[in-house]
C-alpha cells in the first residue's frame, strides 16, 4: 500500500476517476492500480484492507494508473505498479501504521 493525497492541490494529480471531484483525506478512500480498477467497475465499491492484525473498510473511488504518467493529469508522477492499493491518510490512521512508517507497507485486501 502506497498513500495519496485525494484533495486538490494534493500529490494525487486530477479529481477522482469515478466522480471527477475531489476528497478529504479523513474519509477511508483508495485508488487501485489500473488492472484491479478494473475500468471503473469497482467505483464506489468497498475493500477490506488488513495489515498487521488490524483492518479497514474503504471505499475505490480512483485508479492508481500503471499505464500512464509524468503528465500535468497524473502531477507528474511515474505509472503506479500493477499492484498498487493507494490509500487515504485515514486508512492508514485507521490501520494504526505509525506516521514515521507512512509511504509504503505490505497490505492484504479483498472485496468487501
Amino acid at each position: 500500500m502506497t498513500i495519496n493525497n485525494f484533495e486538490k492541490g494534493g500529490d494525487g494529480g486530477g479529481p477522482s476517476e469515478c466522480d471527477g471531484n475531489y476528497h478529504s483525506n479523513d474519509t477511508p478512500i483508495v485508488a487501485l492500480s489500473t488492472g484491479w480498477y478494473n475500468k471503473g467497475k469497482r467505483c464506489f465499491k468497498f475493500i477490506n484492507i488488513h495489515y498487521k492484525g488490524k483492518s479497514v473498510k474503504a471505499k475505490v473511488m480512483d485508479e492508481c494508473d500503471s499505464t500512464l504518467g509524468c503528465d500535468a493529469e497524473h502531477g507528474f508522477q511515474p505509472p503506479c505498479p500493477n499492484n498498487v492499493v493507494d490509500g487515504s491518510k485515514a486508512v492508514w490512521e485507521a490501520l494504526g501504521v505509525p506516521k514515521s512508517d507512512w509511504g509504503e507497507a505490505e497490505v492484504t485486501w479483498s472485496d468487501a
